[in-house]
């Protein structure tokens, strides 16, 4: 198990919604490129990325996200800085809402000390494995912040251990 764990959030059956798994699939790709890194779809499923969790120093989640940006716009956030505007019933393991898993890994302890979500602000979440054009012109990009956040964080972990 490496110390850091890049999370993928997403129904890619839901067009934009699997925007997170699109970059995760691109990310892990390339075998050996991201050293100390795994790598995790965790679909909708919550408990997923609750379960994999435990024993990370650093988690990073991709997600759709709507943030009131023109879609495509990818913003950094620490959980601290989201504010989650969702009502779930609670009633499904299926329910993803990313401050209740970070919530649910902190109260039983197993929460790396580092979180980092990206968030894509869809164009389009409707039935459809197509990407809208505002974020398929733009999946290199993202692939390249995210990617970009995973190689100074393994650099810096190598050079001060």
């Amino acid at each position: 198990m490496n110390s850091i764990l890049l999370i993928a959030l997403g129904n890619v059956l839901m067009s934009d919604e699997g925007i997170g798994v699109r970059v995760v699939e691109r990310l892990a790709a390339p075998a050996g490129r991201f050293p100390g890194v795994d790598f995790l779809d965790a679909g909708t499923s919550g408990m997923a990325a609750v379960h994999a969790l435990p024993g990370r120093r650093k988690a990073v989640f991709v997600d759709c996200a709507r943030m009131g940006e023109p879609a495509g716009a990818l913003r950094r956030f620490t959980p601290e800085q989201v504010i989650s505007l969702k009502d779930l019933p609670g009633l499904s393991l299926h329910e993803g809402d990313l401050l209740s898993i970070l919530k649910l890994s902190e109260q039983l302890g197993e929460r790396p000390a580092e979180v980092v979500i990206f968030g894509i602000q869809p164009g389009r979440i409707e039935p459809g494995l197509d990407l809208s054009p505002a974020l398929a012109s733009r999946l290199d990009e993202y692939v390249a912040r995210v990617g970009k956040e995973l190689v100074v964080d393994w650099r810096e972990q190598k050079e001060n251990p």
